[in-house]
């Protein structure tokens, strides 16, 4: 019965870890101010009829704190680039060069700031939804092998186990939640 509790948990380990890369991947996407390359990262540009990610025609960087700098591997791709950035609905205006795409970051008002950590903590609220579902699989699973003989107290000691992993994950999350919000409030 053991390798069974073990079996769980690795997946609720999984599972949470799941939750909380998601998480981080949201938040990552939220502007706090300054140019970052992973702004970028829902912007699809149409490349020979396919619709494609930018990271997947272009070279993008951030050669300061205001600025995305789109160098795509084919010229032909700049117009196409733009489009993409604009259709992606950022708020971001891009610039062609002839030889790149600019793109100059705004800087955020107060209270675009607010409305930017409210989104932050509502995909936190999203990631807490996934633990307490990875909870509630593991402790459904726990409670059908207590049904198939394992002891009362395996049964408990493995219900606390699984609570420990979902308090120590949903901790993760608020913290990444509080950076965020600290990385946005600050001008």
């Amino acid at each position: 019965m053991n390798e069974d509790i073990k079996m769980i948990m690795d997946m609720l380990n999984d599972d949470v870890e799941k939750s909380l890369s998601h998480v981080a991947g949201e938040i990552g996407k939220l502007r706090a101010g300054k140019a970052n390359p992973s702004m970028l990262d829902s912007v699809m540009v149409e490349y020979y009829g396919s619709k494609v990610p930018l990271s997947q025609v272009a070279n993008v960087n951030t050669p300061d704190a205001k600025t995305i700098m789109v160098k795509p591997w084919e010229k032909a791709m700049l117009d196409e680039i733009s489009k993409g950035v604009m259709h992606a609905n950022l708020g971001l205006n891009p610039q062609n060069d002839g030889e790149q795409v600019i793109i100059n970051v705004p800087p955020l008002t107060e209270e675009r700031r607010l409305q930017l950590v409210k989104q932050a903590k509502g995909e936190s609220e999203h990631g807490k939804i996934g633990l307490r579902s990875a909870r509630k699989d593991a402790i459904d699973a726990i409670k059908a092998l207590q049904k198939d003989g394992l002891s009362e107290d395996m049964a408990k000691d493995a219900e606390a186990d699984v609570q420990k992993v979902i308090a120590d994950y949903s901790k993760r999350i608020d913290d990444a939640i509080v950076n965020k919000e600290k990385e946005i409030m600050t001008i």
